[in-house]
C-alpha cells in the first residue's frame, strides 16, 4: 500500500512538472537591419546598453573598436529605432596604469536625480597576456547632466569588484550592469564568472544601493540566475523580468524569467526560435519610474557576429500562441 502511494505520488509530481512546462508562455524574436550601426569593414561594435528615450530621440551606448585599438564606449541616437546616427566616443580607455586602461565596454544607463549615469566595465592592460589575475573586470560609473555628455568618471571607481573568495560565482569577472529603480533603491544586476571557469559558466547576480554611486551591497544569496552570458532586466508588474540567451543549463537558457521579489527567478516564457537575441539591450520605458507598471519589453538592439565583423541590429519580441509559433 505504501509503495502504491509512493508510485501514485511520483506520477502526480511528474504530471505537475510536465503541466507547468506546458503552461509556459511563448515568445518569438524577429530581426531587422538598422542604418548607421550596421556592418563596417575594419570596425567592430557590440554589447549595446539598454535604450532610453529623451525628447524625440532614442539613445544607445555600445563599445566600438578598430583593428589593434582598445575598446571605447560610443553612443548613437535615432528617431525611430531603425535609423541611427553615430555621434561620438564618450568613454575612452583610462590612463596607463589605471583599472580601465585596456578599455571601457558593456555600458548600462541610469537616469536619476536629473542626471545620467553611464555604468561600464573596465579591465587592465594588457589583460590578454598576463593570465587570470590581469583579466579581472570591474564596474565603474561616469556621470553627466545630459545624455550627450560630457561624461566625468566617478572618483570612487570602480564601484563593483570581483569577490576575493575564489569559490564565489563572481571571483574572476564582474561586468555588464543593467540597472532599474525598485522600492526607491537602485538595483544593479550583473554577470559574474568564477575563478577558472569558462564563459559558458557565467551567472547573474544583483547588488543594491541607496544612491546611484553606491555603495552597492551584493545580495547574500547570489547568484539569482544560474546561467545567461549577458544581462538584460526590466521591471514587469510588481517584479523583475530578465532575458536569458544561449548559455546556461537547459532549464534556464533561451527563456524569459520573472521574480516578484527581484531575487527568486522562475521561467515564464520559452523562445520559439533558436536564434535568441545576443548581448541585447532593450527599450525599457518603465526602468526608472518605480511605478509597478512595467511590461514585457517589445524591442531593442543586439550584437551580430558574421565573417569576422561585429555590428548591431534590431530585435522585436512578441508573445505568440501555440498555434501561431514558427
Amino acid at each position: 500500500m505504501n509503495a502504491f502511494v509512493v508510485i501514485i505520488s511520483m506520477l502526480f509530481l511528474g504530471m505537475g512538472s510536465s503541466f507547468s512546462q506546458s503552461n509556459l508562455k511563448l515568445v518569438t524574436s524577429s530581426y531587422s537591419p538598422i542604418e548607421g550601426l550596421d556592418a563596417e569593414a575594419g570596425i567592430k561594435r557590440g554589447d549595446p546598453s539598454d535604450i532610453i528615450k529623451v525628447g524625440s530621440l532614442y539613445y544607445v551606448w555600445y563599445w566600438k573598436v578598430g583593428i589593434n585599438v582598445r575598446w571605447a564606449t560610443w553612443y548613437a541616437t535615432s528617431p525611430d529605432g531603425f535609423t541611427w546616427t553615430e555621434k561620438a566616443e564618450v568613454l575612452p580607455p583610462g590612463k596607463e596604469g589605471s583599472w580601465d586602461d585596456e578599455g571601457c565596454f558593456t555600458p548600462g544607463i541610469l537616469i536619476a536625480n536629473n542626471k545620467y549615469y553611464l555604468f561600464y566595465s573596465g579591465v587592465n592592460n594588457p589583460y590578454r597576456t598576463k593570465g587570470l589575475e590581469k583579466s579581472k573586470t570591474r564596474i565603474g560609473i561616469a556621470i553627466s547632466d545630459s545624455p550627450d555628455g560630457p561624461w566625468t568618471k566617478f572618483s570612487g571607481n570602480p564601484i563593483m569588484v570581483p569577490s576575493t573568495d575564489i569559490t564565489e560565482f563572481d571571483s574572476h569577472r564582474i561586468d555588464d550592469a543593467s540597472i532599474i529603480v525598485r522600492d526607491g533603491k537602485f538595483w544593479l544586476y550583473y554577470k559574474g564568472r568564477q575563478w577558472g571557469k569558462s564563459p559558458r559558466e557565467t551567472k547573474m547576480g544583483v547588488a543594491i544601493a541607496n544612491k546611484p554611486e553606491g555603495p552597492y551591497v551584493k545580495y547574500k544569496n547570489n547568484p539569482v540566475v544560474k546561467g545567461g552570458h549577458e544581462v538584460l532586466v526590466w521591471p514587469q508588474g510588481k517584479g523583475v523580468a530578465t532575458m536569458i540567451g544561449k548559455e546556461g543549463p537547459e532549464n534556464v537558457r533561451k527563456s524569459i524569467m520573472y521574480a516578484e521579489d527581484g531575487f527568486n527567478f522562475k521561467k515564464t516564457h520559452n523562445f520559439t526560435n533558436k536564434n535568441v537575441p545576443l548581448a541585447p539591450g532593450g527599450y525599457r520605458p518603465e526602468a526608472f519610474t518605480d511605478n509597478g507598471k512595467g511590461k514585457l519589453i517589445e524591442w531593442g538592439l543586439q550584437r551580430v557576429m558574421k565573417k569576422g565583423i561585429e555590428y548591431l541590429e534590431r530585435f522585436d519580441l512578441k508573445e505568440v500562441s501555440d498555434k501561431s509559433k514558427k
